[in-house]
């Protein structure tokens, strides 16, 4: 069966991530987002996210937010305290939301971490290193 993803984030962050992987990779039916809009509050919030991994077993979804502390990782950080078998990342980039598809297209386990940590470059140092 299916790894399911789950983008969070502030304001329409999870969906763009989305949307853009989807641009590199195709369409992609197990990424699923879930965004905290300005007018809506952490309750809000916890019910859209509810109603997202209600359509899944918890054991086959993993979770990546925008930020650490942040409401929508606070939100499902208290779901894990309360006994949620919830697999949440914080963190996430492109990078990141790439490595998982991959590793799952190819049927293998992948460091979404260490590529979410390698998507980050300084490229002016990078391109000024390239001559030496």
């Amino acid at each position: 069966m299916a790894k399911e993803l789950i983008l969070i984030s502030h304001g329409k962050m999870a969906d763009g991530i989305k949307e853009s992987c989807e641009l590199i990779m195709g369409p992609q039916e197990h990424v699923h987002s879930v965004c905290l809009l300005p007018e809506e509050s952490p309750e809000d919030f916890k019910k859209k996210f509810d109603d997202e991994v209600a359509k899944f077993d918890l054991n086959d979804v993993i979770v990546f937010c925008d930020l650490m502390g942040g409401t929508p990782c606070n939100v499902v950080s208290r779901l894990i305290m309360g006994g949620e078998k919830i697999h949440l990342v914080a963190g996430m980039n492109l990078p990141m939301v790439i490595s998982w598809i991959n590793a799952q297209m190819i049927g293998n386990d992948n460091d979404y971490v260490d590529a979410a940590k390698q998507g980050v470059v300084d490229i002016n140092q990078y391109l000024a290193n390239m001559g030496k």
